[in-house]
């Protein structure tokens, strides 16, 4: 597992022990930040259920202003905060051990959401579902999904709606957007 481009391009980033976490393969993320590319720089990212980190830290690499990683596991967020000083990009995350779903009602303003839960979990539709009850994108935000290839995903209330949906084999990464005052 590795950084794509950026500032840390090529930093092989450290993984967790067995198969609680199962982090995005390079292929997929591959695709999934060719669809967003020109979305990222100055914005600010919530990596949420964030495992390693790799989502929020490749974000933070080609330029988001900040990250939030949040993930329950005491591990896994040791484990995000050495990736993030391997990398150099420390000075610019925060990193939250605690429930994601709790973390959602912090009343922050996001414009670019990763969610990669587990994917039987029931965690995706749920944390979906309290981002556009809280909304906590910015205008003409982005979330970015990933799940299995054969689960529908809900629409959401307006001012979210499904943008696009990718298939990368098993994997299926819908994104989200958060509509502006377009009146």
């Amino acid at each position: 597992m590795r950084v794509i481009t950026g500032t840390a391009r090529g930093r092989r980033l450290k993984e967790l022990e067995g198969m609680e976490t199962r982090p995005t393969t390079d292929r997929v993320k591959e695709g999934l930040f060719s669809t967003i590319q020109f979305d990222i720089e100055g914005r600010r990212v919530l990596d949420l259920f964030a495992g390693t980190g790799q989502l929020g830290i490749e974000a933070l690499s080609r330029g988001a202003a900040a990250a939030v990683f949040v993930d329950q596991r005491r591990d896994a967020v040791q484990l995000i905060r050495e990736n993030l000083a391997l990398c150099d990009l420390a000075d610019r995350a925060h990193v939250v051990n605690g429930d994601a779903m709790a973390y959602l009602r912090s009343g922050e303003k996001f414009d670019l959401v990763f969610l990669d839960p587990p994917y039987d979990s029931g965690l995706l539709e749920a944390a979906l579902e309290r981002i556009a009850m809280f909304d906590i994108c910015r205008e003409h935000g982005i979330i970015v999904a990933e799940s299995a290839a054969d689960k529908a995903l809900p629409p959401l209330a307006p001012p979210y709606s499904i943008y696009r949906e990718y298939r990368y084999g098993k994997i299926k990464v819908t994104v989200y957007h958060r509509g502006g005052n377009e009146d």
